[in-house]
């Protein structure tokens, strides 16, 4: 069975959605799922898993997001994205060195509210749902974690940043609370993912350039995605471990991948000498 990532350069105006839908139709297979949503205006690196692949989620949420994100200050939309509805308007528009002054505020573990505009659930409803349908709800804050950001422009009321943040991250409401902390209102006009964990935009696809006949020399192997070390055991160790035993080691205690001659088979994990397998992909 086909197994493996693709990393897609996801266009504008797509979803997240869509573009499994494509992978799904060229492949021919039901397998098939990605390891972070990005929203239909966003684009950048979506990873889409392929078969066992798609068993890596957790894995992959513990690898730092990068953005380039443009906000403009002067309103805030609903959705607070270009697409949505102008609700708040303001003459106050921070300087840089206003910018400056407030942007290490939003570094380190951060309690974020999510847009109203988002996929969050609600009583067993979309959050988007709800907003679009004039119900009025609260979201409850998450934690999230902003590694870095960095501002690599402000010209005519626009920011760009740079954003190193971990899963779960809205940049849209990164781009709400920065102007409200400033008196100020913006709206996130431009979003593009550039890179999760090592996998940058540069070495991804345009989804439009797969076809049935190249696809599979897009597909990335598990060994080149999956940055642990490699448990080296031998055949019995290796029986005894992908059917679910425990077998004792001298290594260090962490997450180690077993390979076969081929690929990444299964994810095992070590701790007081004793390893086990935490994940199987073959």
């Amino acid at each position: 069975m086909i197994k493996g990532i693709l990393a897609i350069n996801k266009p504008k105006n797509w979803t997240s959605f869509d573009v499994v839908n494509k992978i799904k139709h060229i492949l021919k297979i039901r397998q098939v799922g990605h390891l972070g949503t990005l929203d239909p205006l966003a684009t950048g690196v979506l990873l889409v898993t392929i078969g066992r692949a798609t068993k890596l989620f957790d894995f992959f949420q513990e690898k730092i997001k990068t953005y380039s994100a443009k906000f403009e200050f002067g309103y805030e939309t609903d959705s607070l994205d270009s697409d949505g509805k102008i609700v708040n308007e303001t003459d106050i528009i921070p300087n840089l060195n206003q910018i400056k002054h407030v942007i290490g505020d939003f570094i380190g573990e951060i309690a974020q509210i999510p847009p109203k505009y988002s996929a969050k659930s609600v009583n067993g409803k979309r959050a988007y749902e709800l907003a679009r349908n004039n119900i009025d709800f609260e979201l409850i804050p998450k934690i999230v974690k902003i590694y870095n950001m960095k501002i690599l422009d402000y010209t005519q009321n626009i920011l760009t940043l740079n954003i190193q943040c971990g899963s779960g991250t809205y940049i849209r409401s990164i781009c709400r609370d920065l102007a409200r902390k400033l008196n100020s209102y913006a709206t996130m006009i431009d979003l593009t993912r550039t890179s999760v964990g090592k996998i940058g935009v540069e070495d991804c696809v345009d989804i439009q350039d797969l076809k049935e006949n190249n696809i599979l020399d897009y597909i990335i192997k598990l060994d080149v995605l999956i940055d642990i070390p490699i448990i080296k055991l031998n055949e019995n160790q290796t029986y005894k471990l992908l059917n679910g035993q425990t077998i004792q080691t001298n290594l260090p205690n962490g997450s180690y991948k077993l390979n076969d001659d081929t690929d990444t088979i299964a994810i095992v994990s070590v701790s007081k000498n004793n390893a086990k397998m935490s994940l199987f992909l073959n």
